[in-house]
Order: C-alpha cells, then structure tokens, then sequence
C-alpha cells in the first residue's frame, strides 16, 4: 500500500484493486467531507501521478470522470478545480451515504441480521434513534 498526502488529500492505494477508481474515490471523499474547498485547485494530472507513482493517464481517467460528473472544471492554461456547485457536491455526500448504507446493509444481511434485528441495534444497543 501507498499512503500519500498531496493537495489536501490523503491517498491510500491498493494495488490488488483498478488505481483509476481508487483515485476517483479518494478525491471524490475528500470533496464530499469538505477537505478540498469548492473552487480549489487540485494537483496536475502529471503532480498527482508523480506523487502516487502511478501513470498519468490512470489520474487523467479519475479526473476525466469527476469532470464528467461535474465535480471538478478545467481551465485551460490554469487546471484543475473543484467545483463551485454546492448542488453538485451536495449530490456525491448523499451518495457516498447511500453507498455506504448499502454496503452496512448487505454486510448485516449476510451474517444473519434482519431489518428489526439492525434497528434494534441502532436504537437500542447503539443509543442512535432511527
């Protein structure tokens, strides 16, 4: 594994899973948790590759897709920014939460729990109110 901290950003990268997506995820979090302020310049393509030592068409696919989902912009001669369409990271938080329920979901499912058995828990053995 590769732990890295560039721009704001902390990667962690695991090389038995596509680079591309983990790239994509980790900038993609650290948006949604507000660690890259809308409007902030991230690191060139060729920075991020150098730092993370991994090739820079692997980061320019990541940023392709985040540009793409309207999460970063392109300046010519300036770069790459975040942003300033609070709808549009407001839209990646909510699902990165869905995601991550999901994920609570079918984890609890698989081991034996059912929908009351998991809102016992949280309610009662967790103290959350759901």
């Amino acid at each position: 594994m590769n732990d890295v901290m560039i721009g704001g950003m902390r990667f962690t990268l695991d090389l038995s899973k596509p680079l591309y997506e983990q790239v994509l995820n980790q900038i993609r979090s650290s948006i949604a948790k507000g660690e890259i302020a809308l409007g902030e310049k991230i690191p060139s393509v060729r920075e991020l590759a150098q730092a993370l030592k991994i090739t820079p068409n692997t980061v320019m696919r990541a940023y392709q897709e985040l540009e793409r989902d309207q999460l970063t912009e392109t300046r010519r001669g300036q770069g790459t920014f975040i942003t300033s369409n609070a709808e549009a990271v407001a839209s990646v938080r909510t699902s990165l939460a869905e995601e991550a329920i999901q994920e609570f979901l079918t984890k609890m499912y698989s081991i034996g729990f059912t929908l009351d058995d998991i809102q016992h828990l949280l309610t009662h053995e967790g103290g959350m109110e759901i």
